[in-house]
């Protein structure tokens, strides 16, 4: 497919210019949104009642972090297999798709539906709660197809097991949220989710200076920096104690970036070997970590809250790792689709995969363990080509397969 890269060596950045994934912003309210977008037989909850989520009975539950399934409506056909052998295999109780859900290639409306389709059926055929929250490439196909993020929030919110809400008003980005998982006898608040939108690209400039030079992603903005903090406070003061919690976003922060080789300025073997042991990282790292250029401050709000237990991303596809940053986790969610850039070479697709959360409401921090599992440990064809199929059929919320 055109946005694959089997280039060896080739960076993320040059990898966005030759698929001309451009570093413009998008504002969207003049392109119009297509009537046809969702259909007649398309209805919206005010209020999600799936989104009520808990424990089992057990004190157990488990999330899985599937991330960059990336593609257009013809998705490569292993992306959904991975997704389907972890979710058979794990049983998790509730699933993040946390950006870069969808890619370029979609011309239309139609397909940009069959796109996002795709990568939810897994959990809707099996009744498996999930969310999604937006990275940088979700909107690539919106030039074409005029479907924004708010469009495309709206027809993920239309499917029976999404958590989704419209997302907190006056925010910065597209559906940040938080949802609460109550213990298991149902009255109390013993985990919460954090799902934010860490953005698309770098302004072009600010103050009539530009970022030429500097990394070109986006960065969360202060207003959602502090709308976590006064939320965390308030649940906080609302649940008489501070509630753990994990925080998903598809673009790293820098303290991802420092955490690695325990340093800023000096990147070395020997810095790593310092940091393997400080921080207990474990997992890969085969590219550079790709944040905004500017910190947003979340890690130290998060410091001073005390209640975050662990921040995943995406973003970078071949980075694996995760690490205890002065308290709090700091990894990635690995690279779930086929259709997108990998490891170099017959490599390509060595390290497609998912990572999943252990929480046991028994325990004091609650979040009890992370690991990946991959594509390979399913018996998953790993060979480099494209395996992209039709798309899966549409349909509405009574099981009727739409024209």
């Amino acid at each position: 497919m055109s946005h694959q890269n089997s280039n060896k060596g080739l960076n993320r950045r040059d990898f966005i210019k030759i698929g001309g994934m451009s570093t413009v912003a998008l504002t969207l309210g003049s392109v119009g949104l297509p009537s046809d977008l969702l259909g007649e037989n398309t209805a919206y909850a005010k209020k999600h009642q799936n989104a009520k989520l808990k424990f089992n009975q057990d004190g157990k539950f488990k999330v899985v972090q599937f991330n960059d399934t990336q593609d257009d409506e013809r998705i490569d056909r292993r992306t959904i297999e991975l997704m389907e052998k972890v979710l058979d295999s794990e049983k998790p109780d509730f699933v993040v798709l946390n950006g870069d859900n969808i890619s370029s290639g979609c011309d239309t409306a139609l397909e940009m539906k069959q796109a996002m389709n795709n990568v939810v059926q897994p959990m809707e055929k099996r009744e498996i709660k999930w969310a999604v929250t937006f990275g940088n490439h979700d909107e690539d196909s919106t030039p074409n197809s005029g479907v924004d993020e708010e469009a495309m929030l709206k027809f993920y919110r239309s499917y029976k097991y999404n958590c989704n809400e419209p997302g907190e008003k006056n925010l910065t980005g597209t559906g940040n949220m938080n949802l609460l998982i109550k213990n298991s006898k149902g009255n109390k608040a013993a985990f919460n989710l954090w799902l934010l939108d860490s953005g698309r690209y770098a302004p072009k400039s600010i103050a009539g200076q530009s970022f030429e030079g500097y990394p070109t992603w986006d960065w969360l903005r202060f207003n959602q920096v502090n709308w976590y903090y006064e939320t965390s406070k308030k649940i906080e003061k609302e649940s008489g104690k501070k509630i753990p919690s994990l925080v998903f976003i598809h673009i790293p922060l820098w303290e991802h970036r420092n955490m690695w080789f325990a340093s800023v300025d000096e990147r070395t073997d020997a810095n790593h070997a310092v940091a393997l042991e400080r921080h207990s990282i474990v997992g890969e790292r085969n590219e550079d970590e790709c944040p905004g250029p500017v910190n947003s401050g979340l890690f130290s709000a998060m410091l001073e809250r005390g209640d975050v237990k662990g921040v995943f991303c995406g973003h970078d596809h071949i980075n694996t790792y995760a690490g205890n940053y002065y308290g709090i986790m700091l990894g990635y969610g690995g690279n779930t689709g086929f259709g997108t850039y990998g490891l170099p070479g017959a490599e390509r697709n060595r390290l497609r995969g998912a990572r999943v959360f252990n929480l046991d409401e028994n325990t004091e921090d609650v979040l009890v363990d992370t690991h990946m599992v991959f594509a390979k440990e399913y018996g998953i064809d790993l060979t480099a080509n494209d395996q992209s199929i039709d798309p899966l059929p549409l349909e509405d919320n009574k099981g009727k397969v739409r024209s």
